[in-house]
């Protein structure tokens, strides 16, 4: 069950040639794929990236319409492997995933793709995303595209725009021979907008017509002497035809030319937010008509030299602008201008910040301070000067019947930084999350048997390492929450904690964590969240889930897989909100003789997709009048002490405070707020840790009907 059903968007995939197409950024990519006649298409789920697989696996019907082969697959490796259909066969091809974690997952596999060349469109469709609210390392494609001499597209954020690029992708992977990437900026994800649609394809050469006529080219395998051949037949052949694809069919784009003598030269992903800063300026309308000559690169890697050179040689000063760091694009740019022998200034970093987030209020800053340099904009007054006029009765006014002045800088000086007034909220599990009691009962056997090194995992576990829990020392990848324990192991004294969820498990844990401690004879514990779905990532299915799928294989038992490689202690908690049971099997696990690793497998659906789907059921009963009953929990206020442990060892957010209604007690007690979906993690922590009596259960009931009595409608405890 995935966050989101696009059932309804992808009906618009099936708009004829002509019509107006109107969606979101990624149904756009998903309308481009089916015009460009791709024969397969296969990826694993990330920001900003996931709702693509989400799209295509609702489109399945119009997928398999056009014998398209669609797999959701099991790690960004297995996505980028499936391109090897490319090599030998004028199969047209694509794979998405999140970048940058699944670009260095799939890594190996695109390294050799890349080496022997394709024959048919191979395009890796990279979610990217930068700054503080990215949930990976701030790490770029562009440097593996380089690395691997894969040409990079950053098309402009807009729907004909990034159809264009897709249709583009696939004819420059051909010409040239060579994988392309296609880097689709959140932004550019989620974009609205409008294009005109055209024919869906099917693929000119199927799968079946592949399997039907295997071919193989040894030239094309990365073997010795091969391999080094690959690399001449990069540089020869690849490039010079990639470089000459470009030009001619205008990948990249020159607008302004020649208004003025300075200029910016920016990837294409930045267009609009640059539009956005040149219009705050007055010096482009709403509609993207620029007063300042822009060359926007559409394709970041490779650059052009003859195109640098034309927009270049009559500028006194140009500003790249360039997301993410290093500055790849800026120093290439440089290198280009030198052999050029063009003494055109270039700036870049040296105005911008060197990292993060592009936003409007960023480039506006480093815009600003470029075409002042260069006379384009007159100064700013400085910001002693700057005053704003507010009527305010308390000032005197120092003119009669004008409005006071205030000194903003005055002002702002007096005021205390946001930082110290307002404190951080850390970002923590939904309300009623079945991994939050993991957590409390590791707290509680923490009281018993002292801290243990717990080593994370990618999902949404690691929550945990944030108040209250504070819990983890580090996390190293998708799936190799295990491994991370491996230098930490010993046969005596304490053991190392490993956390990796059922999607983690699947993806790189059982080989690279649980299979491996098999084989190294590790005496660590490994506890695996299994809540049916890969939640972090919008809820989609994976083998363990219990949901079933019509177009794939569920209820796989991790249980058994883990017996399948060796593991002798291995149990499984059915249900995680049974603290009693959760703690108790914790400290087996920690205490127990048996010798090699210890797995634990917690299990309890993700909340999140429960009351997705369980609202939808009591939406539909109520409209009938049939009777619904919600459990909720209570504190009683008159009996909370006021203690707040139930807070500490839970962090759920509809766990709050409110002031006590004892006049003889300062203490605010503890309340439920009615997002509580009565889970009932809060009465266990109080039972387990032996706080205090003042939690209850309550049944809400609606339409209770006349057998039910008043008495049924009332908070029980």
């Amino acid at each position: 069950m995935a966050e989101r059903s696009f059932a309804q968007e992808v009906k618009k995939l099936n708009l004829p040639a002509g019509e107006v197409f109107s969606g979101e950024g990624i149904l756009a990519v998903t309308k481009a794929l089916l015009e460009s006649g791709v024969a397969y298409v296969a990826g694993y789920q990330g920001a900003p990236i996931s709702h693509l697989m989400d799209v295509l696996a609702d489109a399945q019907p119009i997928l398999d319409q056009y014998g398209i082969r669609f797999e959701n697959s099991a790690s960004e490796a297995t996505a980028a492997a499936t391109l090897a259909a490319s090599v030998n066969y004028p199969l047209r091809g694509a794979v998405t995933f999140k970048a940058t974690v699944g670009t260095n997952v799939a890594s190996d596999a695109l390294a050799n793709l890349a080496s022997g060349g394709v024959m048919g469109g191979a395009l890796i469709i990279v979610g990217e995303d930068y700054g503080e609210g990215s949930s990976i390392m701030q790490e770029r494609s562009h440097a593996f595209a380089m690395k691997s001499q894969m040409w990079l597209l950053d098309p402009r954020p807009n729907l004909p725009c990034i159809v264009q690029a897709v249709k583009d992708g696939f004819d420059l992977s051909e010409a040239s021979n060579t994988p392309v990437m296609l880097q689709m900026r959140i932004r550019s994800c989620h974009v609205h907008g409008q294009f005109v649609s055209g024919e869906n394809r099917a693929p000119a050469f199927t799968v079946q017509d592949a399997l039907e006529n295997p071919q193989r080219d040894i030239d094309r395998i990365v073997l010795p002497p091969a391999s080094f051949l690959h690399e001449k037949e990069k540089i020869h052949q690849r490039w010079p035809a990639a470089i000459r694809f470009i030009r001619e069919r205008g990948l990249n784009e020159f607008f302004a030319e020649g208004t003025r003598d300075v200029g910016i030269a920016l990837q294409g992903g930045n267009y609009n937010t640059l539009i956005r800063a040149l219009n705050q300026l007055g010096l482009a309308d709403v509609y993207g008509n620029s007063q300042i000559p822009l060359y926007v690169m559409n394709v970041a890697y490779p650059l052009v030299d003859e195109e640098l050179d034309r927009f270049c040689r009559d500028k006194r000063a140009v500003l790249v602008l360039e997301e993410g760091q290093p500055n790849f694009v800026e120093q290439n740019i440089a290198s280009i201008l030198r052999q050029l022998d063009l003494g055109t200034r270039l700036h870049g970093k040296d105005l911008l910040p060197l990292a993060g987030d592009y936003n409007t209020a960023t480039v506006l800053a480093g815009l600003r301070a470029f075409l002042e340099r260069y006379e384009v904009l007159e100064p700013e007054s400085t910001v002693a000067a700057r005053q704003v006029r507010i009527p305010m009765a308390s000032v005197v006014p120092d003119v009669v019947n004008a409005a006071p002045v205030v000194n903003v800088a005055q002002a702002t000086a007096s005021a205390p930084p946001l930082t110290d007034a307002i404190h951080a909220r850390p970002p923590g599990f939904c309300t009623g999350c079945p991994e939050r009691p993991i957590f409390t009962a590791m707290k509680l056997i923490e009281r018993e048997l002292g801290p243990h090194h717990v080593s994370a995992d990618i999902g949404c576990h690691l929550f945990s390492i944030l108040p209250p829990f504070n819990l983890g020392n580090t996390t190293m990848g998708y799936g190799l929450g295990g491994a991370s324990t491996s230098a930490l192991n010993s046969k005596e004294g304490k053991r190392a904690i490993a956390v990796m969820g059922d999607g983690g498990f699947w993806h790189n844990g059982l080989t690279s964590g649980i299979a491996n401690s098999v084989f190294n004879q590790s005496n660590n514990l490994t506890i695996v969240v299994d809540n049916s779905y890969t939640s972090a990532t919008g809820g989609q299915d994976i083998l363990s889930s219990t949901a079933l799928n019509a177009t794939r294989s569920t209820g796989h038992d991790i249980e058994n897989a883990v017996k399948g490689v060796g593991v002798k202690w291995v149990k499984t908690v059915r249900r995680t909100y049974d603290l009693k049971a959760m703690t108790a099997t914790l400290r087996e696990a920690l205490t127990t003789k048996t010798p090699g690793p210890k797995v634990l497998i917690a299990q309890s659906e993700c909340m999140l997709n429960r009351q997705r789907r369980e609202k939808q059921q009591t939406r539909k009963a109520l409209e009938k009048g049939e009777r619904v009953v919600r459990e909720r929990f209570g504190v009683d206020p008159d009996t909370c002490t006021g203690d707040h442990s139930c807070i500490r060892l839970s962090g759920c957010p509809s766990l709050s405070i409110k002031p006590n209604p004892d006049p003889l007690r300062t203490d605010p007690v503890a309340t439920v707020i009615n997002s509580c979906v009565g889970c009932g993690l809060c009465g266990e922590v109080s039972h387990a840790a032996v706080l205090c009596p003042s939690f209850y259960r309550a049944r809400i009931v609606t339409h209770p009907g006349a057998k039910s009595g008043c008495w049924k409608r009332c908070a029980g405890r």
